[in-house]
This record gives C-alpha cells, structure tokens and sequence, in this order.
C-alpha cells in the first residue's frame, strides 16, 4: 500500500460532501471511484457500499478479507466560520507532521479509514478477495450497521478501520443509548424595564463523547446550566438558549439571551465574574481557551421570555444532570465500563426546548441504568423523557486468529509490542455480529486527535506505520 496513494484519495474524500444522514454525494463518489477501477460494487437500500476485488493471480484459495469504514463524517464548525459542509469542501493544511483542519472538523473519522481500503483496492498489492464495506451514517446511529442484510458480504474475517490510536488493536467496545427530554414551556412578554444580558461560553475544547468522555474536559452546556442555577436568585427570564449539537461530542459551546432588571445587572455581572474565576481554576490545568463573556442590549418591544416555572425547571435540571464517567471497568485497567454525555440544548419548535444525552456501556444492564439516571433527572423536572438509536456492545472474543495475526506482525514490523484493548466509544462491530455472527474482527487506525471537533487531525508518522500494519495484514493474510 502506498501511503501518498492514501493521502491523495483522502484529499479527494474531503472535497466531497459526507455529512450524516446526507451521503448522496460520497455514495456516488464511491461507486464512480469502483466504476473508473474496473472493480464490482453494489448499494443497499440505506445506502451502504460494498466495492470488490477479486483475488490476485495465485490467492485464489485466500480466504476473503472485508475492509470496513463508515462513509459519514461529523460536521463541526467554531461559532462565526463561513463554512457550508454541504457544499465547500474541508479546509485542511500539513503542519508540524500533522494533516489539520483549524476551524472545522477534517473528517479524518473515518476518511482515512475508507482511503486506506480504497487503495488496497485500486493499487498493486498482490491479495485475496477483498470486500471493502462503506456503511451510511455511523457517527449519528449506526444507521447502515443496522440495517445491513445477511449476504451484502461474504468474508469471515472483518478489519474495521475506524480506530483512533496507532499501536493499539481493539477487540471490544461500548454500546449506546441515546435519552431525550423536552420541556414544554409557555410564554409571556419581558417585563418593561428589563435590559438584554448576552451570556456566551466557547473555547472549550470539546471532543468524542466517548474516547475523550475521561479526559476531565469542560462540557459548555453543563457549564451553563450551572451558571443559569446560580444567577437564579437574579429573577431572570429566559430568551434564548442554545447549546452544544451532535450526541457524540462533548459541547464546546453554549449561549443565553436573558431578559432582566437593569437593577439586577451589576448582581448577575459579579456571579458571571466569580463562576468564571472557578472555572479557569477548574480547568486551568487542562483546558487554556474556555471564555466566559457577556454583553448588554436594550430590550425590544415585544421580546418574548419563558414562563417563569418552566425556566427554573429548565435551569435546575440542566445542573443536575449527570455527565461524564459513571463507572470503571473492574476488569480491564483505566477502561470506561459506563458513561453519559450531557450533548445539548436546543430550542428546536415552538414551545418546546430539546435536551439531548447519550450513555454508552460495554455493559447492556449499565448502559440503561444510565439511562434510567438521566430519564429520571428530567422526570423530576416535568420533563418527558424517551430513549432511541440503542445499540449492542461488541464482547471481545476469548479466541481471535485475526487478533493474535495482527499482534504478530506489528511485533514484526515494528519490533514492539500493540496494545490488545477495548474502546468506550461505539464500533459498528457489535452491531455485524447480531447478523454475521460468525465473523472474526479487529479495528485498527493511525492516530487521530481532537475528533468530532474543529482541529481534529491526523499524525502522518502513525499513518505510514499503519498502512505498513495493514499492507502486511492482507497481502501475507491465508
């Protein structure tokens, strides 16, 4: 495998729109990049591509190898960038031995992952049969992992490319739960007199809801909802509020328009000051760029607030909602058994403010228990509460041929020896068991950082040792 043949094809993957739930295009992109390679290909109902190779001369009796990414991406901008994921292709740039995309996600996960397979597809190696599986919207509900049929593919032996951590091969990893609450609020008009407070919390560092979930991170919607509890003695009411967007990452941002007394002002000013002062100590050691900052307007005629009671159940259940690890593996060291996500809150409708949370747990009784935690904060604050997109964990197997081959030749190549773990973040993996429940599976990748947010990036160093890893996985594969 040539490793500028697979940076080439990902600069070709990041000009093209792959947002989830919006893969038109890079479904298209996939079966035309078959298409000019002479190779078979096929689409499901959903949308997952499945592209051929047919054994080399002399590997006819090699035993077929699926290659599988997900063709979506996490699209996450920085508040004020003029970026359109449908349309303008990812703004990357080489820096310091690192592929880099500043102030958007670079797609990375799992790009690269779908260009490594692409390659070994269209290169030169001499391999088996190979089936290089592209499932549809992986980072939003493992949507194409879930529909998949019996027969789409026919290997037995399955190298997931969507890890994150060069040197380590997973064989295990969480399952998920997403939880919902919406609170249901009227309105009035603010009260004449009232001056506009413009609360806004950016610069936190945010990250992957699961892999990055232990890492003591700032959460901007936890951090607001703990702001909006303390300035409630303030009598306050509500404008707007906005925070955080897609399950699987941890908020960066979160914003408030509050309607209030000109009287309370310099009170609610002095709160804003001390909760800022404790956050910069909190965090300080992990986190440099959190701001915490305010402005004033005058209130227009006509601004609407939130009812009064539905704001302060809003606000109290937003600070006591749990998030971050929940429980640790007592049988693997340093591993997340269980955890929740507090992702977002959201004034998606009329009348209605949205929460989202996710919970993930290798365990299925943990991953609802924390479920239940979070159903019952929200129950408590008059919420309604439901729970969707549920998804099974995937048990590391006691026995592994593809395991113990892959630990093999990194002790050949490399002469050190991989990490044999499991991951808190979700793989399609456990899901293609519950219909291939004969398959023997591993996931592996270059190192990846900051993924599911602006300045996510790829170490080209790593990228070269794990296409080294994988060339030699399928070309002497018997």
């Amino acid at each position: 495998m040539n490793t500028e043949r697979v940076l080439e094809i990902f600069k070709e993957i990041t000009t093209v729109p792959r947002e989830s739930g919006h893969e038109e295009l890079i479904i298209a992109w996939l079966l035309e990049f078959a298409r000019k390679h002479g190779l078979e290909s096929k689409k499901d109902e959903v949308g997952n591509v499945l592209i051929i190779r047919e054994a080399s001369a002399g590997k006819e009796d090699v035993p077929t190898i699926v290659l599988q990414s997900h063709s979506d991406m996490v699209c996450e901008k920085n508040a004020g960038i003029d970026h359109d994921f449908a349309k303008d292709p990812i703004p990357y740039v080489i820096e310091d031995g690192w592929m880099v995309s500043h102030e958007t996600t670079l797609g990375a996960d799992c790009g690269i992952g779908m260009a490594c397979a692409l390659e070994l597809l269209s290169g030169n190696d001499s391999t088996g049969r190979l089936e290089a599986l592209f499932t549809v919207s992986e980072e939003t509900g493992l949507d194409g992992a879930m529909a998949l049929k019996p027969g789409f593919f026919t290997g037995k032996t399955l190298i997931n490319l969507d890890s994150e951590d060069e040197g380590q091969i997973f064989v295990g990893c969480a399952g998920g739960l997403d939880t919902t609450a919406r609170f249901s609020y009227s309105e009035k008009n603010a009260k004449a007199g009232n001056v506009i407070l413009k609360l806004r919390i950016s610069g936190c560092m945010g990250g992957h809801s699961g892999d990055d979930i232990n890492k003591g991170r700032a959460n901007a919607v936890q951090l607001l909802g703990n702001i909006l509890y303390d300035l409630l003695p303030t009598n306050y009411g509500i404008v707007r509020i906005d925070g955080g967007n897609k399950r699987n990452a941890i908020a960066r941002e979160a914003f408030a328009e509050l309607a209030i007394a000109e009287d309370r002002v310099d009170d609610a000013l002095e709160l804003i000051d001390l909760f800022r002062d404790n956050v910069l100590e909190e965090y300080g050691a992990i986190e440099t760029g959190i701001r915490i900052d305010t402005s004033l307007d005058l209130l227009q005629e006509g601004t609407r607030i939130i009812d009064r009671q539905s704001a302060v159940r809003l606000v109290t259940a937003l600070a006591a909602a749990p998030h971050g690890v929940l429980a640790m593996s007592q049988e693997i060291p340093g591993f997340v058994e269980t955890s929740t996500n507090l992702a977002s809150v959201k004034m998606t409708e009329p009348g209605v403010i949205r929460i989202g949370t996710s919970q993930r747990s290798c365990v299925t009784a943990s991953r609802r228990e924390a479920g239940r935690k979070v159903e019952a904060c929200f129950v408590l604050a008059g919420a309604e509460v439901s729970h969707e997109s549920e998804y099974p964990g995937w048990a590391p197997a006691s026995k592994s041929a593809l395991r113990d081959r892959c630990v093999a030749s990194y002790r050949k190549l490399f002469n050190a020896e991989p990490k044999v773990l499991a991951i808190h973040a979700g793989l399609e993996c456990g899901l293609f068991t519950e219909v291939y429940p004969d398959l023997d599976m591993i996931s592996i990748g270059p190192t990846l950082r900051g993924v599911h947010a602006p300045g996510e990036r790829l170490e080209l160093a790593s990228l070269d040792k794990f296409t080294a890893l994988l060339t030699d996985l399928v070309v002497n594969f018997k």
